[in-house]
């Protein structure tokens, strides 16, 4: 996972790293924003006290203004100064919560001061970093203190019996007092069950934050080109995809029925011939090469795309296939499966056929498992065998073919072959 938010998805992110990541970039923010948030509260408190006098009905008087606008000059003059080296800081920092790299947004200059501060104050990557310095200053110590009182409150929960105990006082948390020992065992529980939310709460807040983070700190323009690249592909897939219907749409609907007449009219012809005719052998052999190119252009349309696929859907189309296969294979998913893309299902299929074609030529297994489901907004098809494992995607068995084609769609294919542990591949294709 590269990033805290598919982290936060996973059943298992209490029993990983990410929420002590996560506790890390807390307490380093906290070390970090002290003092900017000092001189940043400093610098903008007359726009709080005009803010006041505005919300009590009050115009603010000359002294009050003349420093407002002292405020703003300050902090454009040396707010840059500031952003700048912070936000060399804080993406170094945000390789704790997520692990994909950012790029510096700021133009490359000379080392002349001069040339650096006219490039700096010009830039408007400069200026959204001043953006981020005061959403830290002003916005992450508010968000921090609440959590900070949360999460102390949860550990008086905890520790309500020794304090009940050792010193004899009472706890009040909103109406409820803590004063007897029961009382204080039921607070002690309550906030035992209270430490696992902690965890997600601090992680969703660190994680907004390093969105936060990325999205004003980063290279707009990479992010830019990189979701174009990903349109792109998109566009190439569908059109590809639907390249390959009407390919296989008019080798089936032309070519396929042309031939198959042609078969037949052979074959009558063959009939209408006399036995002794010097005929009968070429027309015999015609008769043969035009039901062998037959038998050859069906498996070319099923190639393309079953007919299955397209009519009846995938898990028709993955019955058919475990038939055609030269050893037992087990097909399962829901009774009622609902339809995914068209790009979705043909993937999925063709990873299945390139699997068990593996299976088949490589594994030495004696059968093999199919399986379909969902797992939140994804698709997901295993492929599971008995066999001898260790399978090697360099080693030519078409795994990189199969994972490209999986990319291509925006999933990812996972793959455990442990020798002697028969193979396992899963594909996860989005379905949103």
């Amino acid at each position: 996972m590269s990033s805290i938010w598919p982290a936060l998805r996973s059943r298992r992110f209490l029993y990983s790293s990410w929420p002590w990541r996560a506790l890390l970039y807390v307490v380093t923010t906290v070390m970090v924003a002290a003092p900017v948030a000092a001189a940043t509260w400093v610098v903008t408190l007359p726009w709080f006290v005009i803010a006041n006098d505005l919300r009590q009905g009050r115009l603010p008087d000359t002294t009050r203004l003349v420093f407002l606008v002292l405020s703003v000059v300050v902090l454009a003059v040396f707010g840059p100064l500031v952003a700048v080296p912070l936000a060399v800081l804080e993406r170094r920092r945000l390789a704790l919560l997520d692990a994909r790299p950012i790029r510096t947004p700021h133009l490359p200059t000379p080392a002349d001061p001069i040339a650096w501060l006219r490039v700096r104050y010009t830039e408007a990557a400069t200026w959204r970093e001043v953006l981020y310095g005061l959403l830290f200053a002003l916005v992450v110590p508010v968000v921090y203190g609440v959590l900070t009182l949360f999460a102390g409150l949860v550990l008086a929960l905890v520790a309500s019996p020794l304090l009940i105990a050792g010193d004899g006082l009472d706890m009040n948390v909103g109406r409820w007092t803590v004063d007897t020992p029961g009382e204080a065992t039921v607070a002690s529980v309550t906030g035992l069950l209270l430490i696992v939310p902690v965890f997600y709460l601090v992680s969703a807040v660190t994680g907004a934050q390093a969105s936060a983070a990325r999205s004003l700190l980063g290279d707009r323009s990479v992010d830019g080109e990189l979701r174009e690249v990903n349109r792109s592909r998109a566009r190439l897939v569908d059109a590809f995809e639907a390249e390959r219907g009407r390919i296989q749409r008019d080798l089936h609907d032309g070519a396929q029925h042309q031939l198959t007449s042609l078969t037949l009219q052979l074959g009558m012809a063959r009939l209408d011939l006399p036995a002794g005719s010097p005929a009968v052998e070429p027309l015999d052999r015609a008769h043969a090469q035009a039901k062998d190119l037959m038998v050859m252009l069906r498996d070319i349309v099923h190639g393309i795309r079953p007919q299955v696929l397209g009519d009846l859907g995938l898990m028709p189309a993955l019955r058919e296939l475990a038939g055609r296969t030269p050893l037992p294979v087990h097909v399962t998913g829901p009774e009622v499966l609902t339809r995914p893309p068209e790009q979705v299902e043909t993937t999925a299929y063709f990873v299945a056929s390139e699997a068990l074609g593996n299976v088949a030529k490589h594994a030495l297994a004696t059968r093999a498992d199919v399986t379909v489901s969902w797992s939140g907004e994804a698709f997901v098809l295993e492929v599971r065998d008995d066999g001898a494992g260790g399978a090697d995607p360099a080693a030519g068995s078409g795994l990189t073919g199969l994972a490209d084609r999986v990319a291509a769609v925006g999933g990812r294919l996972l793959m455990a072959s442990p020798p002697g542990g028969g193979t396992l591949v899963r594909v996860e294709l989005p379905c949103r």
